[in-house]
């Protein structure tokens, strides 16, 4: 248990407490903050004090931050494909197949366990670092931050949708044209196991362009502005579009009619949701420079993609 006292400059007055020990503490987050809060963990004058206390000037706090365990996970010997890294960051091109950390049902051989081998330090941080994830079949690049300061930048990145995040899909049906999905997204009612567009649902907007048409099927570029689990897939299902082999929000597969046997086949033996996260951009959080990284699809798409040009026709 460590025990920090922390003067309060007058610059603060009037600031809550809350955003008041963050800037004097930058590498802790706010939500982490607000929890030693509302622990009553943070005290000035014996007094415990809660977010909302506003600051009046000559405040000495006593913040006790108790040790914690970050995480119970282990480290595991699971080869990464590593696009970029230094001391802050690390950028992963993770494949279909990877789930991103331990669950139910995913206690081990995971990125985060992999993560862990990879570099030690990791597990003094929440999550190994992670500050976004990717569903277990989607594939494509996430960035992992290697410090407490980089973690909190790259979360507040994301939280104000400063991290640009663009996917390749492949869909069933011919898309006209390109357009906008605003629609919220919460747990489905019927299944508490799915997400659904829900009106009590959290603001969920994801954009769609076209890059390529086949008779009955559509490739196309998703850039979401938010991130909503499961968001794309529940977005795309929605309007009637939904992911190729996307079982869970697509249903069955969909032969088209009279569809060649080859398409038949490419799309029987196509075994998880057509859905990679092909472009990265946001800023280095200690640099501030503005970084970006870019993927090929994997063989399994492009092999999906040859086929819908070969073969799907009316």
């Amino acid at each position: 248990m460590n025990t920090l006292n922390i003067i309060i400059p007058n610059r603060l007055i009037g600031q809550r407490v809350d955003v008041a020990i963050a800037t004097m503490l930058p590498d802790y987050s706010r939500s982490k903050i607000t929890a030693w809060l509302h622990s009553n963990q943070a005290v000035a004058n014996k007094k415990p004090l809660k977010p909302k206390t506003k600051i009046t000037g000559g405040e000495v706090i006593t913040l006790t931050i108790k040790n914690e365990k970050i995480n119970t996970w282990r480290a595991e010997n699971i080869p990464l494909n590593i696009i970029f890294a230094d001391d802050d960051i690390i950028v992963i091109n993770k494949p279909a197949g990877l789930v991103t950390h331990p669950g139910a049902g995913n206690s081990s051989g995971t990125l985060a366990n992999a993560l862990l081998y990879f570099d030690p330090n990791l597990a003094n941080l929440d999550r190994a670092g992670i500050v976004h994830r990717l569903d277990k079949n989607t594939s494509g690049l996430l960035v992992v931050a290697r410090s407490k300061l980089a973690q909190k930048n790259l979360s507040e990145q994301l939280q104000a949708h400063q991290i640009s995040r663009q996917y390749c899909a492949i869909i069933y049906g011919h898309m006209i044209s390109g357009g906008s999905i605003d629609a919220p997204i919460g747990r489905d009612p019927r299944d508490r196991t799915k997400q659904a567009v829900v009106e009590s649902g959290k603001p969920a907007l994801t954009h769609y362009r076209i890059i390529e048409r086949f008779a009955h099927h559509t490739h196309i570029k998703v850039i979401l502005k938010t991130g909503r689990t499961h968001q794309i897939r529940v977005h795309l299902s929605h309007i009637g579009y939904p992911l190729i082999a996307d079982t869970t929000y697509g249903g069955k597969i969909r032969f088209p009619k009279g569809a060649h046997k080859n398409l038949k086949y490419t799309l029987k033996n196509f075994k998880r949701q057509a859905l990679h996260a092909q472009k990265l951009s946001l800023s280095h959080p200690i640099s501030d420079i503005k970084m970006s990284w870019t993927v090929p699809l994997p063989n399994d798409m492009q092999t999906l993609l040859k086929s819908c040009k070969e073969y799907d026709i009316s």
